[in-house]
């Protein structure tokens, strides 16, 4: 290697080394709490209370006919004696079907909470990722990082702007409708 190619190399590596510092100073980083988004966001709550409303009577009936089942179980418990046979086998097939009713139930119930979940925070990441892109590029930052991180001060968390976009957002939903 020519000592003049040396030269220009070390040249180039010490304006990269001095240049550096330059860049990183203008380089503006960001941080969101993802997390803390999915406990917070009106939008996630909004969801929450929907899921809720629209799963409820179904919870609610399995809960009746456990309470059923438990009634059941516990007079066959109770009244072995008093029992006639025939009266005996009726409740024991009573509770038998009850039980797999309930298990059928509750293995689709679940299956179904965790799709529409599944759907809906499918939803909610896409409003997220807009809601953080739009804060960052208001903000003019270069990048931004989400959690989990292995550290990020309160002066590079955006968390909180991200939140107040997401609740102005879904405002100017409930505004826009009739």
């Amino acid at each position: 290697m020519s000592a003049r190619r040396l030269c220009l190399q070390l040249v180039c590596l010490a304006g990269l080394v001095f240049a550096g510092p330059l860049v990183a100073q203008e380089t503006k980083i960001g941080y969101v709490d993802m997390q803390r988004l999915f406990d917070e966001a009106p939008q996630v709550q909004r969801v929450r209370e929907a899921l809720d409303r629209e799963f409820r009577p179904r919870n609610e009936a399995l809960l009746a006919d456990e309470a059923r089942l438990e009634e059941i179980e516990s007079q066959l418990a109770d009244d072995t004696l008093s029992l006639i046979n025939s009266q005996r086998q009726a409740l024991m097939r009573e509770a038998r079907n009850l039980r797999r009713s309930i298990d059928r139930r509750r293995d689709d119930l679940a299956e179904e909470v965790r799709f529409r979940t599944n759907a809906e925070t499918s939803d909610l990441e896409a409003t997220i990722e807009l809601a953080v892109s739009q804060v960052a590029r208001t903000n003019g930052y270069d990048l931004i990082l989400t959690s989990p991180v292995a550290y990020a001060s309160e002066r590079v968390d955006i968390t909180d702007a991200v939140l107040v976009w997401l609740a102005n957002d879904i405002e100017s939903q409930a505004d826009s409708l009739p």
